[in-house]
């Protein structure tokens, strides 16, 4: 199998992948039986035109970026993930490296919510993925890159997007997502990325003081207020969920039925995704 190369063996998993079962709609004249190639790459987060020069080898380098967003949306079991990973020349996550990976049972929780503004980090608080109506909510994630994936570094440095927080909420909210990442890296000593993103991270004011300090004692504030663009501002509920054997947080975003808030979130949920189409 290691001999197709690594876009062969994206362009054989992709024709497997039943379009269905990823949440792509099936038209009548579909003739395709598994995902089309901008299917892939939308399900993936990277451009179409990146993912033909992958399977047609004119793209031999991917990122690990790359990679594990493609083995997420071809829903791969861990041994072709491992694979995948070999022969885009990279090794594969060990224990000791922060995981990302989203496993399939976890996967299909998150198909239930397709409908819901919906986010995942991982355990040092970096993107693994966003859902298309929570880009619709919060704006475009597509476009991040290198740490403008990672939440605290985004926090400290004013990119919070459209969050509006009190002095005090957003101080709490700072020192939480430091005292989380120390955790992290007690957990994951030898993970080089992980240590790579704490010095960078020390670049930012707050976060020297932040880190010695000790945790808050109060999570952050459940109810967050978005400031949208177009329909105003939303107030919601915003849930997080860790999963703890993957250690990812799952961030989900809702509102009472039959409010103001809710209404709001629909239509924003709607002018959003008609945009990004």
């Amino acid at each position: 199998m290691e001999s197709w190369g690594f876009g062969a063996t994206v362009r054989r998993w992709r024709d497997r992948v039943a379009p269905e079962a990823v949440g792509v709609p099936v038209g009548r004249r579909r003739r395709a039986a598994g995902l089309r190639r901008e299917e892939l790459a939308a399900l993936a987060g990277i451009s179409a035109d990146y993912l033909t020069r992958l399977e047609q080898g004119r793209a031999t380098a991917p990122s690990a970026q790359v990679v594990e967003a493609l083995a997420r949306a071809l829903r791969i079991n861990d041994a072709e993930r491992d694979l995948l990973y070999r022969l885009a020349g990279h090794a594969a996550p060990g224990r000791d490296v922060v995981p990302s990976r989203v496993p399939p049972s976890v996967q299909r929780l998150l198909d239930r919510l397709a409908h819901t503004p919906v986010v995942v980090w991982d355990a040092s608080w970096t993107l693994v993925l966003a859902n298309a109506p929570y880009d619709a909510l919060m704006g475009a994630t597509t476009a991040w890159h290198g740490l403008e994936r990672n939440a605290i570094w985004r926090n400290l440095t004013g990119r919070n997007g459209r969050v509006v927080h009190t002095p005090e909420e957003r101080a709490g909210l700072e020192a939480g997502l430091v005292a989380d990442l120390r955790l992290t890296v007690s957990r994951y000593p030898a993970d080089r990325g992980l240590a790579r993103l704490v010095g960078e991270l020390r670049g930012c004011p707050r976060f020297p003081e932040l880190w010695e300090a000790a945790p808050p004692a109060q999570g952050p504030a459940r109810r967050k207020i978005i400031d949208h663009p177009a329909v105003g501002r939303i107030t919601l509920d915003c849930d997080t969920l860790v999963v703890a054997q993957d250690d990812l947080r799952i961030m989900a975003y809702t509102a009472e039925p039959g409010t103001e808030d809710a209404e709001r979130l629909a239509l924003a949920i709607v002018l959003g995704t008609q945009s990004l189409v």
